[in-house]
């Protein structure tokens, strides 16, 4: 049973073999279905935090490709506007709206040719594509939104930044985001220093906005995710296979099975999924392993779809040690996305 030739029932994530072609790939760079209709004006700024506010004014102000007007009487010359960078760099906490207001710098630019997709999917389209063809594609494309921009893979990294700077040659405008964990002390005020020192050739093409805020997938929780019982399992999994595709599978089964699919793939993988099912969850202990789940959460996140489990709460299945190591903002991110999955 498929999602192709079903509307309900249970599916095993570790028995589908998704393909996905570059054409495909290509055709999935658009905003999650969460920001299809994401606007400046459904975003709501805390007033908490004014960064927020100005972010906001500041995107719209790029979306449509101008500055704000210059002020001088009828006979007086007004001041020359400030220049408007070809890229501009949301850095941020995570759950702060960042998303958001990248899919509404999409939405608004009047663009013909827009793509938009998160750093692992330019990156797996280069791997399908290869390097020269990538280009070709994207070269004339107005607007590349680039969401997660990742700074732990300095090889990624690097492709990624001439990528870019081959596209801005061409009068391909930017815009990028990155995750910085909340209350980390300093470390989300040297983000954007970083992603500014790694793209060092593009630096002056980008205006760095931060953003300030608490992550809001979290306001109205205790901040830990939810854990079924046995009996609570079968009975979620088997509702939601009665009115929609669901999941089930033993962790252990679908973290196996990432190792055999291209992260590319992971959003086929999920494909007509309404509830995803994990049986028996632990803990990791192999980074590789954790780093493809990081992967595949994205995914799931991006597709709004709910987890049901059992076993170890989804928080606690990233070791403090990796939590210390270096890619400690991609768990983080995971962590709060599984906390809203499961509670979903």
């Amino acid at each position: 049973m498929t999602a192709t030739t079903a509307r309900s029932g249970i599916v095993h994530l570790a028995e589908r073999q998704p393909q996905l072609s570059g054409e495909d790939m290509v055709a999935a760079l658009v905003p999650p279905r969460q920001f299809s209709q994401a606007t400046f004006e459904s975003y709501r700024a805390d007033g908490d935090y004014p960064s927020q506010q100005e972010a906001k004014e500041t995107l719209a102000t790029f979306a449509g490709g101008r500055t704000a007007a210059s002020r001088g009487g009828l006979f007086r010359r007004g001041r020359k506007a400030p220049e408007v960078k070809p890229g501009v760099y949301l850095d941020g906490g995570f759950g702060v709206g960042k998303t958001h207001l990248l899919a509404a710098v999409y939405h608004a630019m009047p663009a013909r040719r827009k793509y938009f997709g998160s750093f692992i999917e330019y990156t797996a389209l280069v791997g399908a594509l290869g390097y020269k063809n990538t280009v070709g594609l994207f070269r004339g494309a107005e607007l590349l939104c680039i969401d997660e921009f990742e700074l732990d893979d300095p090889g990624d990294t690097m492709v990624m930044t001439r990528l870019l700077g081959e596209l801005v040659a061409s009068g391909t405008r930017l815009a990028a985001t990155s995750n910085t964990p909340p209350n980390a002390l300093g470390e989300g005020r040297f983000a954007a220093q970083d992603f500014l020192r790694e793209i060092h050739a593009m630096a002056a093409s980008f205006d760095t906005l931060r953003i300030d805020g608490t992550d809001y997938r979290q306001r109205a929780v205790d901040g830990h995710a939810r854990v079924l019982t046995d009996d609570e399992y079968r009975s979620g999994i088997s509702a939601a296979a009665s009115v929609g595709i669901a999941s089930d599978d033993a962790f252990a089964d679908v973290i196996g099975h990432l190792a055999q699919v291209h992260p590319s793939r992971y959003i086929r993988l999920i494909d007509g999924v309404s509830t995803v099912g994990l049986r028996d969850v632990t803990t990791f202990d192999d980074q590789s392993a954790a780093l493809r789940f990081v992967a595949f959460v994205d995914r799931v996140y991006d597709a709004q779809i709910p987890i049901r489990n059992t076993g170890l709460s989804l928080d606690g299945v990233f070791p403090d040690e990796m939590l210390a190591g270096g890619y400690r903002k991609k768990y983080l991110r995971a962590i709060s996305r599984l906390v809203a999955s499961t509670l979903a």
